[in-house]
């Protein structure tokens, strides 16, 4: 199913869970911020951060915190309210990703319905674009969701992998195959339509090689995996035993 592509991959970090670590006492430690600058040494592309309407993890101050200890883009995820808007707007980082958000779940569950809120998320991408920020849609690996998706006004999506990851860890290996097609399939969509693709949400050493060889995606973003594993084995082990099983996918 894969070929074989030389173009570059790059990796962004989701340091969202050290901020529930820090939540889970309060206080300051551990510091998402200090989180970010051990990425950015160790070789991470990029910082992802999602501020949630119910800020269980990252806080409002964390935004801005981070942005100030690295140098590297900057990827706030959040939903499409008022609020975040707002604050999207304020502080104009790099890329916004726009994902579903409901509070009762533990992480994002599933993609944005574009098609379902075509109008409401063309209105709501125009601002974000126009004050510099490159807007991406959290999707299922769905052609149809990523033809909406480039009809509002995206310029990525990042499609949501976690269907993927879950039939290859529970071992169904029939389903994994098939949603690994989809999501070569929408990957292919999107590029014809003139979109970066990005791919995410629980990707581990053991199951990010076959997304990782999509030829159409060029960035991949993990967090809860690399903070867990950072416990074990530090942080920075962790980023750069993930960026060699990348490069493999590649080769």
């Amino acid at each position: 199913m894969s070929k074989r592509t030389d173009r570059p991959l790059r990796l962004g970090v989701n340091i969202d869970h050290v901020a529930t670590l820090r939540n889970a006492r309060g206080g300051r430690d551990p510091d998402p911020a200090r989180a970010a600058k051990l990425a950015q040494q160790a070789g991470a592309d990029g910082i992802t951060l999602h501020l949630r309407e119910d800020r269980r993890h990252i806080m409002d101050a964390d935004l801005p915190a981070v942005m100030a200890a690295v140098t590297l883009p900057i990827n706030l995820e959040m939903a499409a309210t008022d609020e975040m808007q707002a604050i999207a707007l304020k502080y104009k980082p790099h890329a916004v990703c726009i994902v579903p958000e409901r509070r009762e779940e533990r992480t994002t569950e599933g993609g944005l319905d574009v098609i379902a809120d075509a109008q409401r998320l063309t209105d709501y991408i125009a601002p974000l674009r126009a004050a510099g920020s490159r807007v991406s849609l959290f999707i299922a690996p769905d052609e149809a969701q990523v033809e909406a998706a480039a009809r509002v006004g995206a310029q990525v999506v990042e499609l949501h992998v976690g269907a993927y990851c879950d039939f290859c860890t529970d071992g169904r290996d029939a389903e994994c195959d098939r949603e690994l097609r989809r999501l070569f399939s929408a990957a292919a969509r999107a590029e014809e339509l003139g979109l970066e693709v990005h791919a995410g949400h629980g990707l581990n050493f053991s199951n990010v090689g076959p997304i990782a060889a999509i030829p159409e995606v060029v960035e991949l973003n993990i967090g809860h995996f690399l903070i867990g594993e950072a416990v074990f084995i530090g942080l920075d082990a962790a980023l750069r035993e993930m960026r060699r099983q990348m490069a493999l996918a590649r080769m």
